[in-house]
């Protein structure tokens, strides 16, 4: 259980690499599981995961230099959501693989998440962003059936770590 950001954008899953920065990935969700994103966006060519490591922890805030501090509150989420102990386990343990990797500044990932989701608005047009908090790295069968918050590439990179709210659609414009 961690954070995961999907992405719904016009581009190719090629094109959607080679802008991303340096330790983050994108991997293209099965076609079934693209269905509810594109009826939200119909411009959308494919969808990705954009993940740091197994998760996109890193993406949506900052993560606590105490990582105990992080884990409490992922602990506590899991049993809110009556997470069974094994899955409690195998969350915290693919939250904890980015950690592995090598550290870098306090808001290194947010920002430069940030800055590539305002570049990519620029070059690429509208796209559709949502992240949610999960047991699995699966997406969701459905969006919320709330309005898309539509924002600019500027409102993203004047507040990385914060312009992404959980279990809400977000379409970011140039």
């Amino acid at each position: 259980m961690c954070h995961f950001v999907y992405m719904a954008t016009p581009l190719t899953v090629s094109e959607v690499r080679s802008m991303l920065p340096v330790g983050l990935r994108a991997d293209t969700l099965p076609t079934t599981d693209q269905r509810p994103f594109k009826e939200r966006h119909l411009d959308a060519y494919v969808v990705v995961r954009v993940l740091r490591g197994s998760c996109s922890c890193d993406l949506v805030k900052e993560r606590n230099p105490d990582g105990r501090a992080d884990e409490a509150d992922h602990r506590l989420r899991y049993r809110k959501m009556g997470c069974s102990r094994d899955q409690v386990i195998q969350a915290l343990d693919r939250h904890r693989r980015a950690l592995e990797e090598r550290a870098r500044p306090g808001g290194h990932w947010t920002k430069g998440f940030a800055d590539f989701v305002a570049e990519h608005a620029r070059n690429a047009g509208p796209t559709l962003y949502y992240h949610r908090f999960s047991p699995e790295p699966s997406p969701p069968s459905s969006l919320p059936d709330t309005s898309i918050v539509r924002i600019t590439a500027a409102e993203v990179r004047a507040n990385p770590g914060t312009w992404l709210p959980e279990d809400s659609p977000v379409l970011v414009v140039a």
